[in-house]
């Protein structure tokens, strides 16, 4: 018995160490990670135990003393709840152990009530902040702008042509943002958040979700209805520019959409986010369509940096089946600042294998892939403007990088599309995004469809 629980230690310090997590907690072999690039919490595990007298109560808490281990918190969302007669109905445990989380993990995983045991990643946003400048007239709004825009510029989204074909969005659509906060309050997104009407401001959780006046959306970091904590919600506040500026109020700046409605689902704080609160703010927005009937048709996912996780895949999942599409940013490379081949080198969330997925890719305003921008040929989908992208900030506006700034231009034009196209199917939307790119010599071979995001051609 010793010398098994000897290997074990050392088999779990072999999976410390390399740390290629699909080889590890997924058989279908996709593309691994760099070990640099995985976070996660210390101590923390996510169990997903399997439904059925396999994991009785008895069964749980000999495999919670096996790795010395307590529960933090039973992990089931209304999202859970409305799938759970087909499938996956086991609890979902956040689990702390007194041993090393790999050690813990290894120690879990053969054992017949688990169906799986991952660590509980930690994700960061993907930009890097340049100078302030508000103004879309001045030429440095070059995402919005087409070939026969003015100003002008062929690489941009061509969202400039959609707008003056009278394309200009729907307060009727609704967008996702898990992210940090964004400042809702904002002079130019204050008219496009999402302010609850089935739970009023009264200390009373009024539609029953679970979450007590969630007035603009939830946090998830601090589990709170504070979706704006100040400046360092900057990230969330950029991207939800770009999906939804309000347009043409001669003010600061544009977003592809005029009019749309943004609900914001902040999981990210000071120290990142993590796969729980992830798997949270993913089925929160998945449950507030199906409860509510919202009109959501996308979820704009601007981070990343941790491993493959079957709990995030299976949130990713319910969204699919609620017809949600998972715009996410395919990362911005490793430390040598040259961007990764997610086909080699797996980033998620993008890289998860959900068909509602659009992974995106960042090019610069002549054209060029960035050069810290991930590609890949099959795990890549498209590529959208992410260099110099200026957009609102607290309190202002200013310009980051990042293929967290080109995503947002991507879940905007789902937005857009569903706007003329009611009804449509997340598969549908997706499709018309993919089809009506446009050709780039820098992203043959690099993404999916070979091409640049073209707004205006659906």
């Amino acid at each position: 018995m010793k010398l098994n629980r000897l290997l074990t230690i050392a088999v779990a310090i072999v999976l410390t160490l390399t740390l290629s997590c699909e080889d590890d907690f997924n058989d279908t072999q996709e593309p691994v990670q760099k070990a640099a690039q995985l976070k996660f919490v210390p101590g923390e595990i996510l169990i997903k135990f399997k439904d059925g007298d396999k994991s009785s109560s008895r069964t749980k808490s000999s495999a919670l003393s096996l790795i010395m281990g307590n529960v933090v918190e039973i992990i089931t969302t209304n999202a859970m709840k409305t799938t759970s007669k087909s499938t996956n109905r086991g609890d979902l445990m956040l689990v702390t152990s007194k041993l090393g989380t790999m050690e813990a993990i290894a120690l879990l995983k053969d054992l017949p009530e688990i169906e799986y045991a991952e660590p509980n990643w930690i994700y960061q946003h993907f930009d890097f902040p340049t100078s302030n400048d508000p103004y879309y007239v001045n030429g440095l709004l070059w995402g919005m702008y087409g070939d026969a825009t003015a100003p002008a510029n062929l690489f941009g989204s061509q969202a400039g042509e959609a707008w003056a074909a009278g394309h200009t969005g729907s307060t009727d659509v609704y967008v996702g943002v898990i992210d940090e906060g964004a400042q809702y309050s904002h002079e130019d997104l204050k008219a496009n958040f999402w302010t609850n009407p089935f739970d009023p401001i009264d200390g009373t959780d009024n539609d029953g979700n679970g979450y007590k006046d969630d007035v603009h959306g939830w946090d998830f970091d601090k589990n709170d209805n504070s979706t704006y904590d100040g400046t360092q919600d900057d990230h969330g506040t950029h991207v939800s520019g770009t999906i939804g500026a309000v347009g043409g109020n001669g003010t600061g700046v544009a977003g592809v959409n005029w009019q749309v409605t943004i609900i914001s689902a902040k999981f990210l704080g000071r120290r990142g986010g993590t796969t729980a609160n992830a798997i949270k703010a993913v089925d929160y927005i998945t449950d507030l369509k199906t409860r509510n009937g919202l009109n959501i048709v996308a979820t704009n996912n601007s981070w990343g940096g941790g491993g493959f996780s079957q709990a995030l895949q299976d949130a990713i999942e319910r969204a699919n089946r609620a017809n949600i599409l998972f715009c996410a940013a395919a990362g911005n490379g490793g430390s040598d600042g040259v961007g990764d081949d997610n086909d080699k080198t797996a980033n998620y969330p993008s890289n998860y294998p959900n068909t509602n997925v659009i992974a995106v890719a960042s090019i610069t305003s002549t054209g060029a892939r960035s050069l810290w921008s991930n590609y890949g040929a099959t795990t890549v989908d498209i590529g959208a403007p992410g260099s110099g992208i200026y957009s609102t900030l607290p309190n202002g506006y200013g310009s980051y990088s990042g293929t967290s700034m080109a995503t947002p231009h991507v879940t905007g034009a789902c937005a857009l599309y569903a706007s003329t196209h009611p009804g449509a199917s997340a598969a549908t939307i997706k499709d018309a995004i993919l089809r009506s790119t446009v050709s780039t010599a820098s992203l043959s071979n690099k993404c999916v469809t070979g091409g640049r995001l073209n707004v205006s051609g659906f």
